[in-house]
């Protein structure tokens, strides 16, 4: 009972105070997975789940009711799941993805089924300018939205990851592989959204000497990380230098300037 209620806190603080601030990126793996290990009592599973799924929903951002998985129950089942097996991470991470697709359309259903019929009270209490029913309706509402939704993980640690298995297995093969499909190019797909967003022209041959480091030499991604910090440091400062030189160059030049003017005005004055 324990293990199921607090993986279902874990779940609830990842997807409510996710949206409460804004998309605050509270319900990504890295963050529900550790949380769900230390309330579970095994960090160390906790942070080794929640990178290996942060690399597997990278590139998943859900945006309004558009989206393609949710990551939060997907991170805390996962991790109870583990715990619960002696910390086998391998076996469980293959329901990840379906978990996720799953949870996400049970997310919208109760958003548009439970808490949609309130939209009128809003628009009611909008005319009558009553803001102190809005605020309890919308925080009302907030709290029954991701509570109802963080039962799905409290019943499914409960009964147990052989029960979740039995009812993903009745979902038909073709749906199934299909999500596996999707489930094993979302890597892929991650780096390349964050590369299309970050990639310069001008500072594409880092990429490439990273690449070369990794592929290559076989470094780690902390060495290269931390070889990556020293050389920004390196041509922050080579920047900054070379503005100090241009501002003092320009300042040169405006004094310059001022003397050249200050001549001819004492030239002027003279032969009048």
């Amino acid at each position: 009972m324990y293990d199921a209620f607090v993986t279902a806190l874990a779940v609830f603080v990842g997807v409510a105070f996710h949206e409460l601030f804004g998309l605050g990126m509270f319900s990504r793996p890295i963050v529900v997975a550790p949380l769900t290990g230390l309330l579970m009592g095994d960090v160390q599973t906790g942070l080794l789940v929640g990178a290996s799924l942060e690399a597997i929903f990278m590139g998943v951002v859900n945006i309004g009711i558009s989206g393609s998985a949710e990551p939060a129950l997907a991170a805390g089942l996962a991790t109870a799941f583990s715990i619960k097996m002696g910390g086998n991470t391998h076996a469980i991470l293959p329901l990840v993805f379906p978990i996720a697709v799953v949870g996400l359309q049970l997310l919208n259903m109760i958003f548009s089924f439970v808490c949609g019929p309130w939209a009128s009270k809003f628009f009611k209490y909008a005319e009558q300018a009553d803001e102190k029913k809005i605020t309890r309706l919308h925080f009302g509402m907030w709290f029954v939205h991701f509570g109802l939704y963080a039962l799905i993980p409290f019943f499914a640690v409960l009964l147990g990851a052989g029960a979740v298995k039995t009812i993903l297995n009745s979902i038909p093969h073709v749906i199934m592989n299909g999500l596996t499909v999707a489930g094993n190019l979302l890597p892929a797909v991650g780096m390349a959204m964050l590369m299309q967003m970050l990639w310069d022209n001008k500072i594409a041959i880092w990429f490439f000497f990273g690449a070369i480091l990794m592929a290559y030499l076989k470094l780690p991604l902390i060495a290269i990380a931390a070889l990556g910090t020293v050389i920004a440091i390196a041509i922050a400062q080579r920047d900054f230098q070379l503005k100090k030189m241009s501002n003092k160059t320009i300042l040169a030049t405006d004094n310059d300037s001022t003397t050249d003017s200050g001549l001819n005005s004492e030239e002027e004055d003279f032969f009048k």
